[in-house]
């Protein structure tokens, strides 16, 4: 199996099996602060929202909803796995490297040990039209929590 093919696999996965997916009934841990963005791609229609929990200085907690292309919701998917347990500077750091990757139009490599799965969207910075679609949640998780640190 080609890493394309493997990329591939895992937004398929994620868009279908949307980890963290539903605000609705989800409560912050006990002590957490938090910290909620709504972002609409007003071209595409791709929409987000994301509220982001942090206790002890990690991100204790990421619910979200939303509506729109698979690659939208994969990276949703795919920033929630990824987030989860980070201290708030890791997250940072991590979303900092991934806005990079994406805007780079495919000229800076997605490091696996920094994005985890999260490197399956490399080959999105090739396609200026679909940068902000994976992109959507990354910027609400930075909104999230810049309000809840």
């Amino acid at each position: 199996m080609s890493l394309d093919h493997l990329y591939q696999q895992i937004i398929l996965d994620h868009s279908k099996a949307r980890h963290g997916s539903g605000l609705a009934g989800t409560k912050a841990p006990d002590g957490a602060t938090t910290g909620q963005s709504h972002q609409l791609n007003p071209v595409c229609g791709d929409e987000v929202t994301l509220r982001l929990a942090v206790a002890d200085g990690k991100v204790a907690q990421i619910a979200w909803d939303g509506a729109g292309c698979s690659i939208s919701m994969a990276s949703a998917s795919v920033l929630t796995d990824l987030a989860e347990g980070m201290t708030v500077a890791e997250m940072h750091e991590v979303i900092d490297n991934f806005r990079e990757v994406l805007r780079s139009r495919g000229k800076v490599p997605a490091d696996p040990e920094i994005l985890g799965d999260a490197a399956a969207f490399e080959g999105v910075a090739r396609y200026a039209a679909r940068v902000k679609c994976a992109m959507i949640s990354w910027v609400a998780a930075e909104d999230a929590l810049n309000q809840a640190a």
